[in-house]
């Protein structure tokens, strides 16, 4: 026999068992680790119908798995290479892990993160002895997790699941060499005492974001990073905790209840580039001995009750540019000692119940400023028009105060500035056409003022605006044309972003500003609520700053889903008329339009079915006219709410093909006719979504359903007393009804072939 026909027997027999079988045999060769590969594509391509990844590329370019994509092997040479590392993060996989990848006998490295993978971690990933890197993160894994055999574990990334359990039981029995341990945003619970003492060469560790609770390990001194952060660690934070040999360069104990003072020990941790310290109970004064800390970049001490004098010492961190000191109920006038951090970029200053100080502190001269906080205090007066000369300036955050007056035009001359929040205050006078030069603009927050006159066409030079928000004001006029240019090219902006040098700012971006930025009652943007923790918020936020999506649209015409940025356009509450205009189809980055409580009237236009639209609220206008047809192809619709207009002719039957619908209403629209189907998903929504259209003929479960009057409201959940036309329509409606039921009644009563009206 041949040395070729003695090579290839074993392998034709493995093949032959697969084959009676259906088990898969653990061998020691490229072929064989060939088939697992085959069978773990087959496996993820029943999982995943559409929208696949990289893997199922695999034997259509080459027989040698060696050059698939997301493989590696231990060497070029086919007789003795074998496959080593598996890496399909972020590939659209998802269904159940694979339960056979302990066949690969001299797997090292896998890398599954990023995909939507759910259920169990199952029993054979405890038998890949040879693992060195293990990668599951940002999946919806759950259940316990034993990991107990892998004892060569250096790199171990389960963060972003639902796993439970104990974390000291769940992890390697021997983890000499862990380096990395990352089991954030899960569900961990208990205490962690001693349990990482025998990890040696640990270095970096994360438990944030679970339901950990007890006192602090005290051995996280020696550790490179630790954080803790989001958990219900209590108890105060001991000086023994911070010995001469402290070698942390990043500490996270955010978000727990650590109560006493902040011991000044913390400076023997010369290294620390992060320090969190924000949202737990700490008191007392912040300690002079930080401002030894030479090499600290970000000072996070938000959400406290530290006393309000900040130590001068603090102004030695010539690195520092992340200052975080909200939330501590400071009042009065800001501290003079702000306007001497020259050196800081970021400046949080929130929810302090400021007066004043604005002007007095020298904030407004700070040199470096590129992202300015002071919402949630009580400013007064005219905004600073000094302001327009910070020319770092990106990110102003002024809303929530009782600014007055009008908008400095002079805003418009800051080139850098991507986000501008002057919502909830008491501002008046028109738009400044001079934000159309704002062409780094992504975020225009100016809702719940007094603002009035028309919306400015100069905004549709704002390419990059994405996120608009005019809601309850008292703007009038038509929508300018010209609007529908906005986010047509936001590229430069992300680009920008994306090439950031200091990405440890950027980590650290406020999560209180991107609450504000969601409009949580309205999907899809409600959807990141339900999975916000603060880990997710901060990365989740940095990501949208470069262009990256967070959930799945489909475009125009199609169910297929692809990730994009999606914008939203708020009108509502306003006085704005006229008709839509038909360029609205151009707005292909918008999945929230919601024009709702205005004066609108006319057609509504067909082309509006080009944005991809998962929320429309056109409701409480004058529109009339047919509606459009059109809106059953925007297939990811979600929420449509069409109620309190003059729409007539017929109900478009491609309504019903809107199978994603959650939320709808026709209501009061009287003139309107036709059937509501039976079937379909039209046919889930009770009889309040119909309510006061008397010629729409609805099945009998919808008439039998009972209801409670809706209340109208507007974006904020306010109770709004409706419009007057609103009014007349609901009139009309009831008058409509009485009359038809008047006739039916008499037509019944008469002898004779009955006549269904």
């Amino acid at each position: 026999m041949s040395d070729e026909e003695t090579n290839s027997w074993p392998v034709a027999l493995i093949v032959f068992l697969i084959l009676i079988t259906g088990t898969l045999v653990a061998g020691d060769s490229l072929d064989i680790d060939k088939e697992v590969l085959l069978n773990l594509k087959a496996f993820f391509e029943g999982n995943n119908q559409i929208n696949r990844g990289k893997y199922s590329q695999w034997n259509k370019q080459s027989n040698n798995p060696c050059e698939w994509p997301g493989i590696n092997c231990s060497t070029t040479t086919t007789r003795t290479a074998r496959v080593t590392s598996i890496n399909l993060s972020d590939n659209k996989i998802s269904g159940k892990l694979f339960g056979n990848f302990s066949l690969l006998t001299e797997l090292s490295f896998l890398d599954l993160s990023k995909n939507t993978l759910s259920g169990v971690i199952p029993e054979d990933l405890n038998r890949c002895q040879n693992l060195v890197h293990l990668n599951l993160s940002h999946n919806m894994l759950d259940g316990h997790l034993n990991l107990t055999g892998l004892n060569k574990l250096e790199n171990l990334d389960i963060s972003v699941n639902r796993i439970c359990g104990k974390v000291q039981l769940s992890l390697p029995t021997i983890c000499d060499k862990l380096v990395v341990l990352n089991v954030s945003a899960n569900d961990f619970m208990g205490v962690i005492n001693g349990g990482f003492d025998t990890c040696q060469n640990l270095q970096f560790l994360d438990l944030s974001s679970n339901k950990l609770s007890g006192e602090l390990w005290n051995g996280f001194e020696r550790l490179l990073e630790f954080s803790v952060s989001e958990n219900n660690f209590n108890g105060p934070i001991l000086p023994s905790m911070f010995g001469t040999n402290c070698n942390l360069q990043v500490l996270d104990l955010s978000a727990n209840v650590f109560t006493g003072q902040v011991p000044g020990n913390i400076s023997n941790c010369r290294s620390l580039i992060i320090l969190n310290l924000s949202n737990n109970n700490f008191t007392g004064k912040i300690p002079a001995e930080m401002g030894s800390i030479s090499s600290l970049r970000a000072l996070c001490l938000g959400n406290n009750s530290f006393s309000k004098g900040i130590p001068d010492s603090l102004l030695s961190l010539n690195k520092l540019t992340f200052l975080d000191l909200s939330r501590n109920n400071f009042g009065g006038d800001i501290q003079e000692i702000f306007g001497k951090f020259i050196q800081v970029e970021f400046l949080v200053l929130h929810s302090n119940l400021y007066t004043g100080g604005i002007y007095t502190s020298g904030i407004l001269k700070l040199p470096n400023i590129s992202n300015l906080d002071l919402s949630f205090n009580k400013f007064s007066g005219p905004l600073p028009v000094e302001i327009a000369e910070m020319p770092s300036l990106k990110f102003l955050i002024l809303a929530y105060n009782e600014f007055s007056g009008t908008i400095p035009s002079d805003y418009g001359n800051l080139p850098r500035l991507q986000a501008l929040d002057l919502s909830f205050n008491w501002l008046n006078g028109s738009i400044p056409p001079t934000f159309g030069k704002l062409r780094s603009l992504l975020w225009l927050m100016l809702a719940n003022n007094s603002l009035s006159g028309e919306i400015p066409p100069d905004l549709g030079n704002c390419t990059s605006l994405l996120w608009l928000n005019l809601a309850n004001n008292q703007l009038s006029g038509k929508i300018p044309p010209q609007l529908t240019n906005i986010g047509t090219n936001a590229s430069a902006t992300f680009e920008s972003n994306r090439q950031e040098n200091d990405r440890i700012v950027a980590g650290l971006r406020e999560c209180l500003a991107m609450r504000r930025w969601i409009p949580a009652n309205y999907p899809p943007f409600s959807f990141v609520y339900d999975i916000l923790t603060r880990k997710r918020c901060r990365s989740i936020w940095d990501g949208i700053l470069q262009g990256n999506s967070i959930f799945p649209i489909c475009a125009a015409g199609s169910s297929v889903r692809t990730f994009q940025i999606p914008g939203y356009v708020q009108l509502s509450g306003n006085r704005l008329s006229g008709e839509v205009p038909p360029d609205i189809g151009k707005m292909q980055k918008f999945s929230m339009l919601h024009l709702g409580f205005n004066e609108f009237y006319g057609k509504l236009p067909p082309q509006i079915e080009e944005m991809p639209l998962v929320n429309l609220n056109i409701s409480n206008n004058k529109f009339s006219g047919e509606i459009p047809g059109e809106i059953g192809n925007i297939k990811c619709l979600q929420n449509l709410d069409l109620s309190c207009n003059n729409f007539s002719g017929m109900f478009p039957e491609s309504f019903n093909n809107l199978s994603e619908l959650s939320k709808f209403n026709i209501s009061y629209n009287p003139l309107m006719s036709g059937v509501i189907p039976i079937t379909g998903q039209l046919s889930t929504f009770d009889k309040s979504s119909y309510l006061g259209d008397p010629l729409l003929e609805l099945p009998n479960f919808i008439y039998n359903t009972s209801y409670k009057l809706p209340r109208s409201t507007n974006h904020n959940g306010k109770t709004k007393r409706p419009n007057s036309f609103s009014a007349f329509l609901v009139i009309l409606a009831l008058t409509v009804t009485f009359l038809t039921f008047g006739l039916f009644s008499l037509i019944i009563s008469i002898p004779g072939p009955k006549i269904w009206v």
